[in-house]
């Protein structure tokens, strides 16, 4: 597919999808004539790329994460980036979690 459907399909926009290969987080696309084409491989890694952005992953940990093997995705290596990511997730929400208990509780000893 062109990068027209490629950007309707990840809700990204054109220039994004171009400066992500600028970038090196997706290898370029194959061409046919002068219009890049977008597999379903990189359709998938352009909305793990948007989904990370999203959670507050920096484009440039994404870059040391993604890698190719064999022209193909080294899923594996995604997955473990993104159990440490939910880790940290989890790490924070304990951290406001406790930070809400000791501001419950500073409420609570002020008297009316």
């Amino acid at each position: 597919m062109y990068i027209g459907e490629a950007a309707k399909k990840t809700g990204l926009s054109i220039k994004a999808i171009r400066f992500y290969e600028a970038q090196g987080l997706i290898e370029p696309p194959t061409r046919l004539g002068r219009y890049r084409t977008y597999t379903v491989q990189d359709l998938e890694l352009l909305l793990l790329i948007k989904e990370a952005t999203e959670l507050g992953v920096a484009l440039s940990q994404l870059k040391g994460v993604i890698s190719y093997r064999n022209g193909e995705i080294d899923w594996e290596n995604i997955k473990v980036f993104l159990t440490e990511i939910r880790a940290q997730l989890i790490e924070q929400r304990t951290d406001i979690e406790r930070k809400i208990n000791s501001l419950d509780a500073c409420y609570a000893q002020i008297k009316p």
